[in-house]
């Protein structure tokens, strides 16, 4: 009985091993996670009552899904929403275009400096939103901005960078001019570790750098465009510190600009916490949705054909 049982817990031993090191992070990761999460559904299932006679009783009581119910009504939020699609539809092509353009040209044999390139470009992934978001504010202010600076010395007519229609542009540009450099270094990542047999075959056979390009590296960097676009896209129907931080600097933002600014204003300005939570979950709601349905539409193409 006991040479039987010794080996099995000399068999058992490798396998619970890495888990015990790892548990004090992934016990760690979950209260980070989960606490925030479930805080947020106790109080977007509450509200407040007041009770009593003369002035009344202010208390939390429980109102199931009248927040819910009272977000999906909010045509605030749908504006919102729209707002986010036109400037989701400007910054996340124009993220992985620049993203997959730079890591194409830095995985070419006679790019030169390419870690100095590679460094001045992942740069700015590194600076904080609301910096950048500073710094592109002054580059656009009428005042003080160097393009317009430009447009009166060529005497042409100064653009509004930071007007109703422009804005869009304005807001992607700081997210794009940001996202860039992390989506390059993944997809340069992805580039380098295709086997170089298949570059030195396909030049034999005379294909142009540009044909190695479009007809080899693209279709076999699949898997990370997908990566890439994917949190792209998450992190679109997230933007908030580039709005609310050019709020400041124009009037053509407003505190419900996005669905996120309308959460924050509905929380911490009109104290609105039950409501902001109730729409922070329906937000998280649509984010995973529209990311599962995007995996899944592409999931054939990128894991299905390189699987």
């Amino acid at each position: 009985m006991t040479t039987a049982s010794a080996p099995t817990r000399r068999s058992l031993r490798p396998r619970v091993a890495p888990w015990l090191f790892v548990a004090p992070a992934l016990l760690l990761a979950a209260g980070l996670l989960a606490a925030p999460i479930l805080y947020t559904l106790w109080l977007s299932v509450r509200g407040r009552a007041v009770t009593g006679g003369g002035l009344g009783v202010v208390s939390e009581t429980f109102v199931g899904f009248d927040n819910y119910l009272r977000v999906l009504g909010d045509t605030a939020l749908y504006a919102g929403f729209g707002r986010l699609l036109l400037y989701a539809a400007i910054a996340v092509p124009g993220t992985m275009l620049l993203a997959l353009l730079f890591a194409l040209l830095l995985d070419n044999p006679s790019t030169r400096l390419g870690r100095l390139s590679r460094i001045t470009i992942f740069v700015p992934y590194a600076v904080p939103g609301v910096i950048a978001a500073l710094m592109w504010g002054f580059l656009y202010l009428p005042g003080v901005s160097p393009f317009l600076a430009i447009t009166d010395a060529l005497g042409l007519a100064r653009p509004d960078l930071m007007g109703p229609d422009s804005i869009f542009f304005a807001v992607a540009n700081v997210s794009i001019w940001g996202a860039v450099g992390f989506n390059m270094v993944i997809l340069y990542t992805s580039l380098r570790g295709l086997p170089q047999e298949l570059y030195d075959a396909a030049r034999l056979d005379g294909c142009s750098e540009l044909q190695l390009a479009l007809r080899i590296k693209l279709p076999l960097i699949v898997p990370g465009l997908v990566f890439t676009g994917l949190f792209s896209i998450i992190g679109a129907l997230q933007v908030f510190s580039e709005p609310n931080t050019l709020m400041t600097l124009t009037n053509a933002i407003g505190s419900d600009w996005v669905p996120m600014m309308l959460v924050y204003r509905n929380a911490f300005i009109t104290n609105d916490l039950y409501g902001a939570s109730a729409m922070a979950i329906v937000i998280t709601a649509v984010t995973v949705i529209a990311s599962l349905v995007l995996l899944k539409v592409l999931q054939k193409r990128a894991f299905g054909a390189n699987g």
